[in-house]
């Protein structure tokens, strides 16, 4: 695979997932997208990584592994996010039996 196939695989992941977090109004099909977007970053950072670090061999070791490190930060943020994340849901499912955003609103008492 090219580097624009990677990116244009990347583009198309990161899309979906802002047309889901952006079309949906349930919580967990929200935190889905938000996934998807990460996991669109994560491919682009891996794939520049891959296809544009060696070129920096000759300069610095440690640019070559620059997107893998990247991607493990942003899987790191991604996981504490989903934990968070999931946490606001069950407050809400208590509170109103529902996990529709346009419940969230209530929260603010």
């Amino acid at each position: 695979m090219t580097l624009e196939t990677l990116l244009i695989v990347a583009a198309i992941i990161f899309c979906i997932g802002l047309y889901g977090a952006l079309a949906r109004r349930n919580f967990i099909a929200v935190l889905m997208s938000i996934e998807l977007m990460f996991n669109g970053v994560n491919l682009t950072l891996v794939a520049l990584g891959r296809y544009v670090a060696p070129y920096a061999v000759q300069e610095q070791l440690s640019a070559v592994f620059t997107g893998q490190v990247f991607a493990v930060f942003i899987i790191t943020v991604a996981a504490a996010e989903i934990a968070l994340g999931l946490g606001i849901v069950f407050a809400v499912f208590r509170s109103n039996e529902s996990v529709d955003l346009t419940d969230a609103a209530s929260l603010r008492h």
